[in-house]
C-alpha cells in the first residue's frame, strides 16, 4: 500500500468520474507491478533493509 501511494500518487484521483478513476488506478497498478518485476529480474531489492539498534551497535563495535 505504501508502495502505490508514494509512487503513483493514488490518494487523490485527478479526473472526475468513476470509469476515468478505476481506469487510472488500474494503470497504476500495472506500473508497480512492472516496477516490481523489473526489480526482481534485476536481483536488486525495492527498499533497503531495516538494520536494528543491536545489529548497528554490534556493526560498530566490530570495527
Amino acid at each position: 500500500m505504501r508502495q502505490a501511494t508514494h509512487v503513483t500518487g493514488i490518494r487523490r484521483a485527478r479526473y472526475l468520474g468513476l470509469a476515468k478513476t478505476r481506469l487510472e488506478h488500474y494503470a497504476a497498478a500495472a506500473s508497480i507491478n512492472l516496477i516490481r518485476l523489473d526489480a526482481w529480474w534485476n536481483s536488486s531489492p525495492l527498499d533497503r533493509t531495516r538494520t536494528s539498534h543491536l545489529q548497528r551497535l554490534n556493526l560498530t563495535l566490530a570495527t
